[in-house]
């Protein structure tokens, strides 16, 4: 009896083996199956594939014997962030995010891939290229471009960059890193466009308001200094002299949990995904802190970090009366989802102020000749070491030219001369390339 015992508790043991080893399989399968399925693909079954631009610009190719990309270097390098590489080393490209769906694999089917398989993207390589350029190739910064109503990325530029034509070729310091998805900056005062929402919506009288500039604002004990002296302002003069005595003020009168609510609201605390590559979340206080650290935060600075694709998220849901169409890097023909991020109101108010902002202080006919219905808000965030980002972010309300943009250049001071000619270049370039 007792063997009988022993016996039926080794099957049962055995059986709990098989078990769990068949669990930890299809658990591995499901999770690890392309790259097993995949592994020797490329060299032994033929497949091949290839990355083009909207317009058919190849950006990359592979087959059984080789792995190619664009003959340009310019197209490249300005490019790489988009592209990434067969190393998968920048971790946001389109070749290891879309690697599965170019070899066309399927978790139940595998791959039984027998043509090349062409995959588009929303991206205009012309249109990076003037952004690479624009931003100039001993600088680093960010620099994306979307169309509001589709939804469709047009730009995406990060620098430094690397050409991948050599994968073991020197590159510079954190070339891999993609500014646009996965770093995230002091957004200095665009982050007033945040700030701006939400005194709309939950301070009622705001517009009818006057704010007070002397040079500097004092809360408690701390100094609130401004770049200049605004007298008294209205609350839309007062976006456009981008005061921070006045935006102090206004974000105090709101409150902590109004600015809380509309930063998480506005997704800036989510890890955000444009077609399934990841970006990293931004930052803001998750507790009040007192009144002089809430006017800070207000103005974009305190412990304010935002990634370029949030803000171009966000701007391009004002654009769009608040719609936010999600955003594409896979062309398609499908209609794209729409989902409400910004109230109709709040956003058609601030496209309004947006406008002035131009119209009265960014000198359209010195930084955006030929363009009209620049609609926009320049950030100069500082470091704390005497140098600042230049951040532009904005869009051109125009429904020819439905495009939206956020660019930030690392330690380059004003946002309107450093970053504004950026934005300037790339939505020249998207609508010379439209033609």
């Amino acid at each position: 009896m007792k063997k009988i015992t022993r016996r039926a508790f080794s099957v049962l043991l055995l059986a709990l083996a098989i078990i769990f080893g068949m669990t930890v399989f299809v658990l591995r399968y499901a999770d690890e199956g392309g790259d097993w399925a995949l592994y020797f693909a490329s060299a032994n079954s033929g497949a091949g594939g290839e990355l083009r631009d909207r317009h058919g610009v190849l950006l990359a190719s592979f087959d059984a014997t080789k792995y190619a990309f664009s003959d340009d270097a310019e197209t490249r390098v300005a490019c790489y962030h988009v592209t990434g590489d067969y190393w998968n080393r920048t971790g946001t490209g389109a070749l290891g995010a879309y690697w599965d769906l170019m070899q066309e694999y399927s978790l139940l089917e595998g791959t039984n891939k027998k043509e090349p398989k062409a995959l588009t993207l929303t991206v205009d390589a012309a249109v990076c290229r003037a952004a690479w350029n624009a931003i100039g190739y001993n600088r680093r910064g960010a620099a994306m471009m979307m169309n509001y109503k589709t939804g469709e990325v047009l730009c995406m530029v990060s620098l430094p960059s690397a050409d991948p034509i050599n994968g073991e070729a020197p590159v510079a310091d954190t070339a891999f890193i993609n500014r646009c998805l996965s770093a995230s900056f002091p957004p200095g005062s665009v982050f007033k466009l945040v700030t701006a929402a939400a005194a709309i919506e939950d301070l009622g009288d705001v517009f009818s308001r006057s704010f007070s500039c002397e040079g500097e604002y004092t809360i408690g004990t701390v100094d609130i200094h401004c770049t200049g002296v605004h007298g008294e302002q209205t609350f839309e003069q007062a976006l456009a002299n981008s005061c921070n005595c006045a935006f102090a003020q206004i974000a105090v009168a709101t409150g902590y949990n109004s600015l809380y609510s509309h930063v998480k609201a506005y997704g800036f605390l989510d890890r955000q995904e444009l077609d399934g590559i990841g970006a990293i979340a931004g930052s803001y206080r998750t507790s009040y802190a007192g009144d002089p650290e809430l006017a800070w935060s207000g103005i974009g600075q305190s412990t304010d970090l935002v990634t370029p694709y949030a803000m171009l998220r966000y701007v391009a849901a004002i654009a769009n009366g608040g719609m936010l169409a999600t955003p594409q890097l896979i062309l398609s023909d499908e209609p794209v989802e729409q989902t409400r991020l910004v109230e109709a109101s709040t956003a058609d108010k601030l496209k309004e102020m947006m406008s002035y902002n131009v119209v009265s202080h960014y000198m359209p006919e010195i930084y955006f000749p030929g363009l009209s219905h620049v609609c926009a808000k320049t950030g100069t965030a500082e470091l704390g070491d005497g140098t600042s980002h230049a951040w532009f972010v904005g869009f051109l309300d125009d429904p020819a030219h439905p495009y939206a943009f956020a660019v930030v250049i690392e330690r380059a001071g004003s946002g309107l001369v450093a970053a504004a000619p950026v934005a300037n270049r790339i939505l020249r370039a998207a609508i010379a390339s439209e033609g």
